[in-house]
Formats: structure tokens, sequence, C-alpha cells
């Protein structure tokens, strides 16, 4: 089993690429058809991305058995939270495979006479999921960033000389009565502006996390589209698949940007 999940890794940077092109593919032709020209054009670019989809699907085949090993491995990490997303989202992605591998069988004529609507709706409802749980993954992983960078910052800043609970009580009540009502608002929106530059700053120094981020934000688009439960167009998809695709081909080339484990 080990052998098959290490030859079957070899063809994943061909299936990204394959990916990137036909939502690129889709992208293009969504443009083609909103600007009404070239409908032969737009009909050569679909067939084109009909025919990158069953290419990726033929590549994808086996993929359930290195999700499974995938979860395996999970099952034992140490962090509780780590160990139920990681696992439940490999064992969702197997089954996703699987339905993939089941539709790539029907559109072949393998399987005569296949649903392949139920089957295909029934993938994205599985892809759906695995991505749920790896933006839940990618959320607690900064919550965790965030409470050290907190701890960090607690044992680095100085102490004050002055505490507020040594100075007077007429000195707090007319320190309180020269902030002005107006200003109060203004005041209330100090600490989200200061929790939001934090996470600028810690996804900015944990590249892995934020290409993580970004790539299941864009992907999460498409299986929302496909049943949906939050339909856009084919163009926005287009873009959010092929950004995903490009940002996944980044981390294929650079192993320490995909975040682990």
């Amino acid at each position: 089993m080990d052998s098959w999940v290490r030859f079957n890794s070899q063809s994943q940077a061909k299936e990204r690429v394959l990916r990137a092109a036909q939502y690129a593919c889709m992208l293009l032709g969504y443009s083609l058809q909103k600007s009404r020209v070239g409908t032969d054009l737009h009909r050569t670019i679909s067939d084109v991305e009909a025919h990158m989809s069953l290419t990726r699907k033929l590549l994808r085949l086996g993929n359930s058995v290195e999700a499974l090993q995938a979860a395996k491995r999970a099952i034992h990490l140490s962090d509780s939270v780590l160990r139920l997303c990681l696992t439940i989202s490999h064992l969702n992605r197997a089954m996703y495979f699987a339905c993939d591998n089941v539709l790539w069988a029907g559109k072949t004529g393998i399987i005569s006479k296949l649903d392949q609507q139920k089957w295909s709706q029934r993938s994205f409802r599985y892809y759906l999921f695995a991505l749920i749980l790896n933006i839940t993954r990618d959320a607690y992983e900064l919550c965790l960033l965030l409470d050290c960078d907190d701890r960090y910052k607690s044992t680095k800043s100085p102490l004050s000389s002055t505490p507020s609970s040594v100075l007077p009580a007429d000195h707090l009540s007319s320190s309180s009565s020269t902030i002005p009502v107006t200003a109060a608002p203004a005041l209330m929106w100090v600490p989200l502006r200061r929790r939001f530059d934090q996470v600028q700053t810690v996804l900015y120094n944990n590249p892995p996390l934020l290409l993580d981020l970004l790539k299941n934000g864009c992907d999460i688009f498409i299986p929302l589209d496909k049943l949906g439960i939050y339909q856009t167009s084919p163009g926005f998809v287009g873009m959010c698949g092929m950004l995903s695709s490009v940002l996944s081909i980044v981390t294929i080339l650079h192993p320490w940007l995909k975040l682990k484990p």
C-alpha cells in the first residue's frame, strides 16, 4: 500500500496543472459567453474543459487509498482537535474520490445507465464537508498562533509603574470624564483593529497557514455553487478554482510551504 501511495503521489502535480487549465478554460468560456462573440471558440473551449475534467478523474483513480492512509496517520496525532478534523477530513476525501471514480466510469461508459447527476452531487457533498473541516483546522491553527503571540507580548511588555488599581478614585473619575462622548464609538473599534493587524502579522509570518487558508477559501465556493447552496457564476468558480490550483502547485514546488501535519 505504501508503494502505491508513493507511485500515486507522482501524478499529483500533473493533476494540479490540468485543474488550473480546466478552470482557466471555464473562466475564459464564461468571458466569451458574456461578450457574445466567438460562438465556435466558446464551444471548443467547453469541449477542452470537459476533456480535461475527464482526464483529471482518470489521474485521481486510486486516490481513495492515499486519503485512507492519511487518515490512518492523522488518527495518531496528539492534539485532539487536529486529530478529529484531519481524520474526518481525509475520510471524506476518500469518499469524494470514490464517488469521483464511479462518476468517471459512468462518463466513459464502463458503467451504463449511471445517474451521473446524483453521483456528482454526492461527491460534492463529501468535498464540501472535507473543506469545512480543513478551514476549521486552519482557524484552530490561527488561534493557537495568536495565543502564542499574546503570551509572548505579555512577557515582553513592561509593567506599569502606576497601576490603575492604586490610583485615587477622584483621579479615575476625572480621567474618564475627559473622554468625549463622540469618541466612544471610535474607541470601541480600537481592539478590533489591533486584533485584525495581529492576524495579518501572524499570517504573514506563517506562509504555509496563509496559503492553506487561501486555497481552502477559494475551493469552498466550488461545491457551494455546484450544490446550489451559494450560487455565483461559472466565471467566479473558474477564477477560484484556478487560484487554488496555482496555490497547490506552489506548495508542490516548494514543500516547506505545505501546512503540516
